[in-house]
């Protein structure tokens, strides 16, 4: 689970941004604040679970009094029907945090199901699938954690955890090698340097100067191929562009070690998730 701070302002924010300047006044005007009910969080589609944390903060935030149990965790594969949750307490609190919560367990579930996708696609091959940062603003440390959550790995957080030197980089710098030279006479020991080239003339010159992470930028699989083949294991292997559920098993069966997928948080459906009231 990820530590309560790293998402509690996202959700709080959330929930501000719902209530507006006088709050859930639907709720508000039918309910009498002392009427208690009983509700449950339920998939209505299939997928794989995640942000059970984001929807308590979300309740817990509006009313600490309301009583949440999970019922299924994190990274549980749930089916049509299952119950996720029980919630008792407040009518009015518990319709006023509905919406955030969904919205949270819902797309954070999307992710984590687009994942195990493509982790099932390559599960015959040595390769692992990874994120982008390709995120929803000030959502990342949610949405990699879903990307955890199906099964696959972290890319870097930031611009800061990690050298990636890219092609507007390398223009920039005046070529692969100088731009590689450039980094290495300014990083830490424990920084390690990736680099993106899209041509076999680009990762030869990588590989001369040496490099510790190769990005394979839209290569054709052949191209892969003979990437990985000229790599022979100086360098880790990456490949990325553009690769779909329908062309990432041939890209993991060229021999590349990581393959980078940033439909993964932009691109995922909401895994429907819905709240049932029991009277």
């Amino acid at each position: 689970m990820l530590p309560h701070l790293l998402f509690e302002k996202s959700v709080k924010e959330a929930l501000l941004e719902d209530l507006g300047r006088a709050g859930d006044i639907t709720s508000e005007a039918i309910f009498n604040k002392n009427i208690k009910i009983e509700a449950t969080l339920v998939a209505r589609k299939c997928g794989v679970l995640c942000g059970t944390a984001t929807a308590l903060t979300a309740f817990q935030l509006i009313d600490p009094e309301i009583k949440y149990d999970n019922i299924l965790i994190d990274t549980a594969l749930v089916n049509s029907g299952d119950i996720i949750a029980r919630i008792n307490g407040s009518a009015t609190s518990i319709l006023a945090a509905e919406r955030v919560a969904l919205n949270f367990l819902g797309h954070l579930s999307g992710i984590s199901t687009l994942t195990a996708k493509y982790v099932s696609q390559i599960s015959h091959t040595h390769a692992k699938i990874c994120d982008t940062r390709k995120t929803t603003p000030n959502l990342r440390a949610l949405e990699k954690y879903a990307v955890s959550c199906g099964g696959g790995v972290n890319h870097r957080f930031g611009l800061d955890d990690a050298i990636l030197i890219k092609d507007n980089h390398i223009a920039v710098a005046g070529g692969v090698a100088a731009a590689l030279r450039a980094a290495k006479q300014k990083i830490g020991h424990l920084v390690k340097i990736e680099i993106e080239v899209d041509t076999l003339d680009q990762l030869h010159e990588a590989l001369s100067v040496g490099v510790d992470v190769v990005l394979l930028d839209n290569m054709s699989i052949p191209q892969l191929a003979e990437a990985v083949r000229m790599i022979n294991k100086q360098a880790l292997s990456e490949a990325s562009g553009g690769i779909s559920l329908d062309t990432v098993s041939a890209v993991a069966e060229t021999g590349v070690n990581l393959i980078s997928v940033g439909a993964l948080t932009h691109s995922a459906p909401v895994l429907d998730v819905g709240l049932d009231i029991h009277i």
